[in-house]
């Protein structure tokens, strides 16, 4: 399972974001834990711990951010099952840095999500361990890649997932192994899938599942001018996953080109208050349903980075928390974050 040469599905743009005169920063005191981005380093497209800096440099308050897979410096040689651990190992050594102090007062990468293969079953128990050696006590859980859309026009990963993922006995085995081991599952699905990841969640209540991306609502393809109808279905969807005490939430990730907003094609890069408006009904459809101390606000940078700059994105986040109770939003842009991935340093049994 070799680093896969893979472009952004939407370009980044620098010059193209700077034509946007930067926004003042709403809130600048307010701690933020960012609770999902990526780092790479691929032919032609890298973002490292400078480019991450450099966005954190935007007077919005990170103080801790959590990496989550995204199949970065897998071992070249090894056994197929533990080289994922090498993505590990790599950014472990860049949160070693961000620790140092020498990078400024935030925490980068202070928890990592890795990748392990859980069609393994009870075997994954051995690749949990090599991860968590690699991890150096940052290790808080695994994203297990299951999106995936039989319309080729609906590209929502370019990691290799076929239908029916979380409906394999072995899945379910190797995700119980999950749970024992304290860790966290991180799950990236289309809004069609959700229905299934309802029936996998509840068979597996000791298990801490993270909904990435407020469900994967899709705007292209054969979901192209039917935002109301693709609204409404997902609406059912996620209102009958929230009651589920084990499923939570990220808020974000509406960035990429599958949601379907398109705000690249504009002359400029949105304001604020445009990326608030278009994505108000689904960030506060799922504060709504599943309450603040189970939703957590997340970048996706650099994914979401060909569409809105850091600021305009933390911004427009606090725009849409705007009406919400003080501890509200502790939760929302922090205190959630920090539960879920437990940055108090503390580790699993």
């Amino acid at each position: 399972m070799a680093d896969i040469d893979m472009t952004l599905p939407v370009p980044v743009r620098p010059d193209w974001l700077a034509l946007r005169p930067a926004e003042p920063v709403l809130e600048p005191e307010r701690p933020i834990v960012d609770s999902h981005h990526h780092l790479w380093d691929r032919p032609g497209d890298s973002y490292l711990l400078p480019d991450l800096l450099a966005d954190l440099d935007g007077d919005h308050r990170v103080v801790e951010t959590v990496f989550v897979q995204c199949r970065a410096m897998y071992r070249a040689q090894g056994p197929e099952q533990l080289r994922p651990v090498g993505e590990v190992e790599f950014v472990n050594g860049i949160a070693a840095m961000s620790a140092s102090g020498c990078y400024g007062a935030a925490r980068a990468c202070a928890a990592i999500v890795g990748y392990a293969d859980l069609r393994l079953g009870a075997e994954v128990a051995r690749v949990l361990e090599a991860l968590r050696r690699a991890g150096g006590g940052r290790l808080r859980g695994i994203r297990f890649p299951v999106a995936w859309h039989p319309d080729p026009a609906v590209s929502l990963t370019p990691q290799p997932t076929s239908p029916g993922l979380l409906q394999e006995a072995a899945v379910e085995a190797g995700a119980a192994v999950l749970a024992r081991a304290g860790l966290t599952l991180d799950l990236w699905v289309g809004h069609h899938q959700l229905g299934e990841v309802f029936e996998f969640a509840a068979g597996l209540p000791d298990l801490t599942v993270i909904l990435d991306h407020v469900g994967g609502p899709i705007g292209i393809g054969p979901y192209a001018n039917r935002r109301a109808e693709v609204l409404a279905d997902w609406t059912a969807a996620m209102r009958r996953l929230a009651g589920l005490p084990n499923v939570h939430v990220k808020l974000g990730g509406l960035g990429q080109h599958v949601g379907g907003f398109a705000f690249d094609a504009a002359p400029l890069a949105p304001t604020s208050e445009q990326v608030a408006a278009a994505w108000r009904p689904y960030i506060l459809t799922c504060i709504d349903l599943f309450g603040p101390a189970r939703c957590t606000f997340e970048s996706n940078f650099p994914v979401d980075k060909g569409m809105l700059s850091y600021r305009t994105l933390w911004n427009a986040f606090k725009r849409l928390a705007m009406d919400l109770a003080e501890h509200e939003k502790a939760a929302l842009f922090a205190a959630t974050a920090r539960r879920l991935y437990r940055l108090d340093g503390g580790e699993a049994d």
